[in-house]
């Protein structure tokens, strides 16, 4: 008896504990809480898809430029092609100024010896042969004179090379070309991952169903390429040339650039044209059945179309990504101040309750 009476009082005093508690509770103001952060909720489906095609939509269509007949494209005239960069200028000023007036003057100078030995010492004129073996004059002579002919063309010549290799300082933009049998493959390092393969155009009639054939604007027949090398005019242009299977030669005559392609193997060369416009070449190393349909088209822009055009083939500008990398910090940094702010607030609303 005494057990149950012990067990109905200590139930008494838990009900009526708790029912002070609940209206103490009730009377007591409550502290009023920070709102907890907002968590961003994923887009919608289809929302990436919208913004990818706003953004596609941002970016201006590239129309490239049609090539002039007579203008960066072989003529069938005598001589260089004209050439476009600060090398080729060089290069035909040696040609042209230097060796071809040594060239004809040595070639006519040979060629009247050569007939006045004919007619001055032939059977009938010189019926006694002169027994002469040895003329110190003349050997001195014609000893002499060949070394300093070779003196006045080797110092413009290593000029000249040194000009092809030495890149000069400035904006340089840098272009991978890599030969495959047969076609050619160009990407931009320092503008994101663009990346263009270059195959001959087919004439009308000739190419394969669907695919897109040569018209007068692409260039020349066995020249036009459905992909073009671009460019930007005034800018030095780095190339570094290399093969995936055998032997090609990247070969643009108007640029006098010729940049052997070694499976494995890097080279280097430099180019800087001024004038705008399409310039064709060719692959100029035997590579297989098909080395005569491998041709080269390159375009050049000015600077502000050219980012235009690195732009529409999904590429960056450089010094894009830095300054975008350095704003993102900046947001970062002032994301997480505010957080911070919001928790100490929190927290000290729970201490004061």
């Amino acid at each position: 008896m005494r057990i149950l009476t012990n067990l109905m009082l200590a139930a008494g005093l838990a009900v009526a504990s708790l029912s002070v508690t609940s209206a103490v509770s009730a009377a007591a103001p409550q502290p009023e809480l920070a709102p907890a952060p907002q968590t961003e909720l994923a887009p919608a489906p289809g929302t990436e898809t919208e913004a990818a095609e706003s953004a596609e939509a941002e970016v201006p269509a590239f129309e490239h430029a049609p090539a002039v007949e007579g203008f960066g494209m072989p003529t069938g005239a005598m001589g260089i092609q004209d050439q476009v960069s600060e090398v080729g200028h060089q290069a035909r000023w040696f040609h042209d100024a230097l060796l071809m007036p040594i060239i004809t003057a040595i070639s006519l100078f040979v060629l009247a010896l050569l007939l006045w030995i004919i007619v001055r010492y032939n059977r009938r004129r010189n019926p006694t042969p002169s027994k002469t073996t040895h003329n110190t004059t003349l050997e001195v002579i014609w000893t002499l004179v060949p070394v300093l002919i070779l003196v006045v063309i080797a110092v413009p010549s290593i000029s000249l090379l040194q000009a092809q290799y030495n890149l000069p300082e400035g904006e340089t933009v840098t272009v991978k070309i890599t030969g495959n049998q047969w076609n050619w493959t160009y990407e931009y390092p320092d503008h994101g991952d663009i990346l263009l393969v270059s195959n001959m155009l087919e004439e009308e009639g000739e190419q394969a169903e669907g695919a897109r054939f040569r018209t007068d604007a692409d260039g020349p027949r066995l020249l036009a390429v459905d992909e073009r090398m671009v460019i930007p005019a005034g800018v030095n242009i780095r190339f570094l040339v290399t093969a995936s299977d055998v032997l090609h030669s990247f070969a643009v005559p108007a640029f006098w650039t010729k940049i052997d392609a070694v499976p494995g193997r890097l080279n280097e060369g430099w180019t800087r044209v001024d004038q705008e416009g399409v310039y064709f070449g060719q692959c100029s190393e035997l590579c297989g059945v098909r080395h005569g349909y491998m041709p080269i088209a390159v375009e050049v822009v000015s600077p502000e179309r050219f980012e235009q055009w690195v732009l529409a083939n999904g590429g960056t500008m450089p010094g894009s990504e830095e300054e975008a990398a350095e704003e993102a910090p900046a947001e970062a940094d002032t994301e997480t101040a505010e957080d911070a702010e919001e928790i100490a607030a929190a927290r000290s609303a729970r201490a004061a309750s």
